[in-house]
């Protein structure tokens, strides 16, 4: 099979930004929803990252994999390594995305590579994601998703040296990751990949040592950390990286660092030993 044949494949998916999904979010984060205590007004903008909440992946329960993902194939390419994890991202914010849109997503598979790494076969996929408003023809949000495949861990193979956080930041959260907080972010995204609530399927099938918060939940922390501490920033771009899993058996952190010139904002998650586990840039208008 040529997984190269899938460069090239689009997919568009329509769907209305609906003020549940937003105070569901907003309740999961301790935020106060914004003009009442339930729902969000029509209007309303979504904060950086929260367009996640829309374009769900919706699958047929018969289409399901043993690992909660859906069976391979269909838009993306049927890769045969058993893992599938999100590497990182980055976006473009061209115009905000507001409750009340009628959004339209489409996809296209712009990238498709193979490597082999210490721990075996690796396929990296990228995914361009460009979302608009109301049938506009400009793009409001331009998205790269980028996904790894992987082999399952064989006995003896060794994992990466981890990398040490930086030591100093300006701003700072403390984040203990409850299986209430995971469970709820895997339902507001539909998200049934097991290692975020299966702690038996986690820790006898995968080997890891407890459940994995969700890379997107790390990365919508970080800009909610610099929401929290700007709230008047205008994001222009953000860019995101996968480093090492975090999980929920101890609290974790997020961190800020504005640049000299406040263009640019310097943020990461870092665990309870110090090492850090996302890295990430927002560039400000």
């Amino acid at each position: 099979m040529n997984l190269q044949n899938w460069i090239g494949r689009t997919e568009t998916v329509d769907d209305i930004a609906t003020a549940t999904p937003y105070a569901a979010l907003a309740a999961t984060l301790d935020w106060p929803v914004p003009s009442g205590p339930q729902r969000p007004a029509a209007g309303t903008p979504l904060p950086s990252l929260w367009h996640w909440l829309y374009f769900l992946p919706i699958y047929p329960q018969s289409e399901i994999g043993p690992d909660g993902h859906a069976k391979r194939g269909g838009f993306l390419p049927p890769v045969p390594l058993p893992r599938r994890m999100w590497a990182g991202s980055d976006f473009a914010f061209h115009e905000s995305l507001l409750i009340g849109d009628a959004l339209s997503r489409t996809s296209t598979i712009v990238d498709v590579k193979e490597k082999s790494g210490r721990t075996g076969n690796l396929i990296f996929v990228k995914v361009r994601h460009e979302v608009r408003r109301n049938g506009a023809q400009a793009v409001a949000l331009t998205e790269h998703h980028n996904i790894v495949y992987r082999d399952a861990p064989a006995p003896g193979d060794v994992a990466p040296p981890p990398q040490a956080a930086p030591a100093q930041s300006a701003w700072t959260r403390t984040i203990v990751p409850d299986d209430v907080l995971l469970f709820r972010y895997s339902a507001l995204t539909f998200n049934g990949h097991r290692i975020h609530y299966d702690r038996k399927y986690v820790t006898e099938v995968e080997g890891y040592p407890g459940l994995i918060v969700h890379g997107p939940l790390i990365a919508t922390l970080l800009m909610d950390l610099l929401r929290r501490q700007q709230p008047a920033a205008q994001v222009l771009r953000f860019e995101f990286k996968a480093v090492r899993p975090t999980f929920d058996i101890n609290p974790f952190s997020v961190h800020g660092q504005p640049s000299a010139d406040g263009k640019t904002v310097h943020l990461w998650g870092r665990d309870h030993e110090g090492w850090l586990t996302m890295d990430a840039t927002a560039t400000l208008a």
